[in-house]
């Protein structure tokens, strides 16, 4: 049986492929408040600017490449059962050639209408304001915004329990409920923690910090791997 390897990646790991992190020091993304494109009362009070929002950030996202991090996780799978849970709405970790991956957050090349979150379609391009599907109510970004519940967060969570090594790749654990789910790592369970600013996680055992950047963590992750597995 292969060790189950479960990895939980957040804005860092792509960050280094050019793609803007969510959040940035002075709390703005790509130049917006959040309070502004990531929430459903932003799309109702104004629905253009939203849309174009994330036509941009689509159109941003065919610009950019996987990463040496996103391409290492792929190789893992030579050898280890990978499981990818993702805060991000890229599709790197797919394009990297990964398997198995659940995007707690969305997917930016996806989108629903309002009422109908469960029925997905595929948007290469635009999402044109106000264009309805057949329930009669208007595409949107298949993206969970803030105030959103979050639907796959108990199948992630049951993703993590059974972790047999745990790998944390460029999260603050600032965004709950997402934060929340390395509590459901085994105590028993090494967790490697890669971040150029390690988050706080005192009360959690069995913490291997890698204070650096994704792509040279991954690297020293290849190693020791290798030789104790």
């Amino acid at each position: 049986m292969k060790k189950h390897i479960v990895v939980l990646t957040g804005a860092g790991i792509s960050a280094e492929s050019g793609i803007k992190t969510f959040r940035d020091a002075d709390g703005l993304w790509n130049n917006h408040r959040i309070e502004d494109v990531a929430t459903f009362e932003a799309f109702e009070k104004n629905q253009e600017l939203v849309q174009e929002f994330y036509n941009l950030r689509r159109k941003e996202l065919i610009t950019v490449q996987p990463n040496a991090a996103h391409y290492a996780l792929a190789k893992l799978e030579e050898q280890f059962k990978v499981s990818i849970i993702t805060q991000n709405i890229d599709d790197l970790h797919e394009r990297a050639g990964s398997a198995s991956i659940l995007h707690l957050h969305g997917e930016l090349k996806k989108m629903h209408t309002v009422n109908n979150k469960n029925t997905l379609y595929d948007v290469a391009e635009d999402i044109i304001p106000f264009t309805k599907g057949l329930d009669g109510s208007d595409y949107r970004p298949h993206v969970v915004w803030f105030g959103e519940e979050v639907p796959l967060l108990e199948k992630a969570a049951m993703i993590m329990a059974e972790a047999d090594i745990f790998i944390l790749i460029g999260s603050s654990l600032q965004v709950y409920p997402a934060a929340g789910l390395i509590q459901m790592v085994g105590d028993e369970v090494p967790k490697y923690i890669i971040d150029k600013a390690i988050p706080p996680l005192s009360g959690y055992q069995n913490v291997i910090p890698l204070e650096m950047s994704a792509t040279e963590g991954m690297e020293k992750i290849g190693e020791i791997l290798s030789t104790e597995y």
